[in-house]
């Protein structure tokens, strides 16, 4: 069954954010609609309503289509779209006929270094419109995917929450198991050391690439700037392919820590940011916008992770970055920062309960990628009719 088509301008209300990218701030009570792929959160809401936010500059031209329902924000240069009827074209249906476009949106686009959407590409823009009752059918069957991968995202966001509480309750707190009665000596419990990072890790600089050593399918996988999070984490999908020559040290593997040491923005939300690396199912290398930390003998590397990301000694890191366009950080001139280990079976107990944590987020990641590329390829089978609801 062939469907008609409509344009946007036809059938969508379309307007942009008001604020700059850098109002996001870490755990923030609404979502950030910004130019990021990770939608980023921020405790002021400027609209509640149901529809499709689109990034309108991206510097690879990969744009998402992101369908969201409740209080928001968004950045100047997002695009908040919005159906004129809803009797006539559904939300959520819009959201995935848009996504089957986006590689049109990226031809379109116009920018040599970062590529820009106009709002005249928009307005041209047609998609497939069946009747309403088939567009609440598609939506539901793409969106009951999406459903379970939010379920996921809910269930890891949990599970970094409770590494972060522990984290702060034993470390911060310092309500660790047998704190009672703990002796302390210079200002912390007694087994405990004040010393400096250049006594708890080395680091290895990660490898430098030209374009023209990127594939789309050969070569080993690269974990580069883009899979770092805003404010820590590791986000999948995001590597890229190298087909050039590295060295062996550089390399990496799951339960790896990378640290950015480049920012594109002036937020600080990368630079001296950490991330754990999951299990790539094959051998992967590290662009030189990262460095790899490399445990101390005796320092156990999920404690190293975690107390990176979650004791704010990160912020105290990128303050050490420095740039006009794009932030660059020395990691010499981190490496005499004060850092506090605890004692050996402390930071070993703490580290065996925070691994067992990151696995179950593996797994759940995991099941997320298998989801999202089952509703990838249905998708364009169910917005040209090839397959009917």
């Amino acid at each position: 069954m062939k469907y008609e088509k409509s344009t946007l301008k036809e059938i969508t209300n379309i307007k942009t954010g008001k604020l700059d990218s850098n109002a996001a701030v870490a755990n923030g009570m609404y979502p950030f609609f910004t130019c990021d792929p990770v939608t980023l959160r921020i405790d002021k809401w400027a609209y509640d309503t149901e529809a499709v936010l689109l990034a309108g500059n991206n510097a690879s031209g990969n744009y998402t289509a992101k369908y969201y329902k409740g209080r928001f924000n968004a950045y100047q240069r997002t695009y908040i779209i919005e159906s004129i009827d809803r009797e006539i074209l559904d939300v959520r249906y819009l959201s995935y006929a848009m996504n089957k476009e986006l590689r049109l949106l990226k031809t379109m686009s116009a920018g040599s270094t970062t590529k820009f959407l106009k709002i005249g590409m928009l307005h041209d823009l047609q998609i497939s419109l069946p009747d309403i009752s088939i567009q609440r059918k598609i939506a539901s069957t793409l969106g009951s995917y999406d459903d379970l991968i939010d379920n996921n995202k809910k269930q890891i966001k949990l599970l970094e929450e409770a590494a972060q509480r522990l984290y702060k309750e034993w470390f911060i707190d310092l309500r660790f198991p047998g704190y009672e009665g703990m002796e302390i000596v210079d200002g912390v419990p007694s087994g405990w050391k004040k010393t400096v990072l250049n006594e708890v890790f080395s680091f290895e600089r990660g490898k430098s690439y030209a374009s023209k050593e990127l594939s789309d399918s050969e070569g080993v996988v690269l974990v580069n700037l883009k899979n770092i999070q805003a404010w820590g984490g590791y986000k999948r999908e995001a590597e890229k392919r190298f087909i050039g020559k590295y060295k062996e040290s550089q390399t990496v593997e799951f339960g790896d820590i990378v640290m950015a040491v480049t920012d594109m923005t002036q937020e600080r939300r990368l630079v001296g940011h950490v991330a754990l690396v999951p299990d790539l199912g094959e051998k992967a290398t590290y662009s030189m916008d990262l460095i790899k930390l490399i445990p101390s003998k005796g320092i156990n590397s999920f404690f190293l992770y975690s107390s990176l990301r979650y004791s704010g000694i990160a912020e105290n890191i990128s303050k050490h970055a420095n740039g006009t366009n794009v932030l660059h950080l020395k990691p010499d001139s981190i490496m005499g920062l004060e850092y506090i280990i605890p004692s050996a079976e402390l930071m070993d107990l703490f580290g065996s309960m925070v691994e067992t944590i990151c696995k179950k987020v593996e797994v759940l990641q995991s099941q997320m990628i298998l989801l999202s590329n089952a509703r990838d390829r249905l998708l364009p089978k169910l917005m040209s009719g090839e397959i009917e609801v």
